[in-house]
């Protein structure tokens, strides 16, 4: 696979990831690390009491899950030796994700910006999270900041 550089992102190019089912052990597993013991995600009794009769993913959860996700796509692969910062998230979050939901990622380049140097530019990635049923359940962009090739 070659390496990509800003130059070589165009706007309008786009991405899918592979799918990865979200677990009980994954919301278990992300309350013990964050703290977040909120009884929708983590009490089943109290959950079917709510809207959604069931306990939900943490959000948090859900976008730390798709950013994996986005690491192992073919596209973050090739940039992966020229990345240089993450440099701002806009995200909202949509619908609930259930256990045993599978989410994926389509990802969008959306605009490309050069900065002062010949250095670097910044790229804007717009990444829209799907359930097994191609319901949106969360999306945002994410900037980053890629190499430029050495200019002589």
């Amino acid at each position: 696979m070659s390496v990509i550089y800003f130059e070589d992102i165009n706007v309008g190019e786009s991405q899918r990831t592979e799918g990865r089912t979200v677990t009980q052990a994954d919301i278990v597993n992300f309350a013990g690390l964050s703290g977040d013991f909120n009884p929708i995600h983590v009490n089943a009794d109290h959950a079917s009491k709510t809207s959604f009769k069931q306990p939900i993913a943490h959000g948090l959860l859900v976008l730390s899950i798709a950013s994996g996700l986005f690491t192992q796509s073919e596209f973050n692969i090739s940039i992966k030796p020229n990345i240089i910062a993450m440099m701002d998230i806009k995200w909202r979050f949509l619908k609930p994700v259930f256990i045993n939901d599978t989410i994926y990622v389509k990802g969008e380049i959306i605009d490309k910006l050069k900065t002062k140097s010949n250095e670097r530019g910044i790229v804007v990635n717009k990444r829209t999270v799907y359930n097994q049923k191609g319901e949106i359940v969360q999306e945002g962009e994410v900037k980053l900041m890629i190499k430029c090739r050495e200019t002589e």
